[in-house]
């Protein structure tokens, strides 16, 4: 499969910096990659703030190409019993998320209170303890799943050493690298967002 189509799929349209984030390759690399995406029809590009983004053949494409993936693997029945586990643990990344945006009572968190920062950064980490077992059964059973883990513990290392916005608030934090994993679960597993 290509990872620069995949990622578009994943992340929606941007620019090649996310997409570089992403899949782990160098920006010039990605840059070069998405010129021939275009020249094959699977991606165009939007100047301003539009950034590049898939086309229907893309999108056609990188379905096609995730379930070639997942079928010569064989290991879809493991993927979904992992993607099931991450299910388990999602409402609560959610919920503290909101807990690190919103104080009790609705409170907007502007982050002057320490303490309260500290317990829910606590929290995330503990989270993240989970999380990875869950991580490492996804990529088991589709080995390119394995760079969430250290996507992820990136994000949380930043936000421990200072830089908050890395849990939930920038477009590399944790919260959006879970919603990266999230859609790249349902792309990969032929999941519609809004399935029920």
């Amino acid at each position: 499969m290509n990872l620069v189509l995949h990622a578009l799929r994943c992340v929606g349209s941007t620019g090649p910096t996310r997409v570089a984030w992403f899949t782990g390759l160098d920006e010039s690399s990605v840059e070069s990659e998405l010129i021939d995406l275009a020249v094959a029809g699977l991606v165009t590009h939007e100047r301003g703030f539009g950034g590049w983004s898939l086309t229907e053949a893309g999108r056609t494409a990188d379905a096609t190409a995730t379930a070639a993936e997942l079928d010569q693997a064989g290991t879809r029945p493991a993927l979904t019993a992992a993607f099931d586990d991450f299910l388990v643990l999602n409402p609560e990344l959610l919920d503290l998320c909101t807990a690190w945006q919103v104080r009790p009572g609705g409170i907007i968190n502007d982050h002057t209170d320490t303490a309260y920062d500290t317990r829910v950064l606590s929290s995330f980490a503990d989270f993240h303890s989970h999380a990875v077992p869950v991580i490492a059964a996804l990529a088991a059973a589709v080995p390119r799943f394995a760079r969430y883990s250290s996507r992820l513990t990136t994000a949380l290392h930043r936000a421990q050493a200072g830089s908050l916005g890395h849990l939930a608030d920038t477009l590399d934090s944790f919260h959006t690298i879970w919603a990266e994993l999230h859609e790249d679960l349902l792309a990969t597993l032929g999941i519609a967002r809004w399935s029920g």
